[in-house]
């Protein structure tokens, strides 16, 4: 079934938005950035490609011209983002005409502990210019081999937690301890709905990652314990002001990822709300998010 902007997130969106805005005057519309003034936002909100997984690239730009955004985290998924070196050129004239920046790559999966097979990954994001890999699934024993390549490319690798399902994944504390004594470009990306299922206090992990953190999947939920409970940000229970605080104090220079994976037939209602909440969450901050 399709979901409409007349469904429950649009009506509560409302309040949502005032409830996040509670110490600003400004409202922001579902997809305008806050025009207030206030200090530069250090949260920089993204997009991640996944979210329009059932739409073409050129559906995903207009998608992106109407929530005002100009940074993704592209995806191999449709014609997001091919791994065919031509058919990449054109999607990166395309972006690049749209004014869209692409700042990380994946989920990337390298099943394979071989040269040949990682080199070509590092070249598809070379040739992007592509600072970031959001890696879906590297085995432990893989992560040396993948770290020359972090070295000779200069392209930071993130590791995606999953959690409870996954057994190697599961928190991004699980990648944080394989990588600890690595190059410092060896990292993780954290999904913020896994990291919550898998047991782990997020701010907490934010924390304690640091440095190595190069990439965040934000979503919400109603539950904890199910991934099936996931709603627009701002109608289920993630600490989102909390985590925006977090990143702030640990100066994380990345980008804050929208990962909206229900309604993949018609995701931008609540990819709408998602926006407006964090932003009149900013608003809230005191910081103007023209991002």
């Amino acid at each position: 079934m399709k979901q409409s902007l007349s469904r429950r997130n649009f009506f509560q969106s409302g309040a949502l938005i005032a409830a996040a805005c509670a110490t600003s005057t400004a409202i922001p519309s579902l997809a305008e950035p806050a025009s207030e003034s206030g200090k530069p936002s250090p949260i920089h909100l993204g997009m991640a490609s996944y979210t329009f997984r059932n739409f073409s690239r050129a559906q995903v730009i207009g998608f992106m011209k109407q929530l005002n955004l100009s940074d993704l985290n592209c995806k191999d998924t449709k014609d997001h983002l091919p791994m065919d070196p031509a058919l990449e050129a054109q999607a990166l004239a395309d972006y690049s005409a749209a004014g869209i920046k692409l700042h990380a790559a994946g989920t990337i999966y390298f099943p394979k502990d071989e040269d040949d097979d990682i080199r070509s990954k590092f070249e598809y994001c070379k040739r992007a210019g592509i600072s970031v890999i959001v890696a879906g699934d590297p085995k432990p024993e893989i992560l040396p081999r993948i770290e020359k390549f972090v070295k000779e490319y200069d392209i930071k690798l993130a590791i995606h937690n999953h959690g409870p399902e996954d057994k190697v994944w599961p928190s991004p504390l699980d990648v944080l301890k394989a990588v600890k004594n690595m190059d410092p470009r060896m990292g993780c990306c954290i999904d913020v709905g896994h990291t919550v299922r898998a047991g782990t206090d997020v701010v907490e992990a934010i924390h304690q990652v640091g440095p190595r953190l190069f990439d965040m999947h934000i979503k919400d939920l109603t539950s904890f314990d199910t991934k099936e409970s996931q709603v627009a940000v701002g109608e289920g229970k993630m600490p989102v002001r909390e985590i925006f605080e977090a990143l702030i104090a640990t100066k994380y220079k990345g980008f804050v990822d929208l990962e909206y994976e229900i309604h993949g037939d018609d995701p931008m209602p609540g990819v709408s709300v998602s926006f407006a909440y964090m932003r009149g969450i900013l608003t809230g901050m005191g910081y103007s998010n023209k991002a």
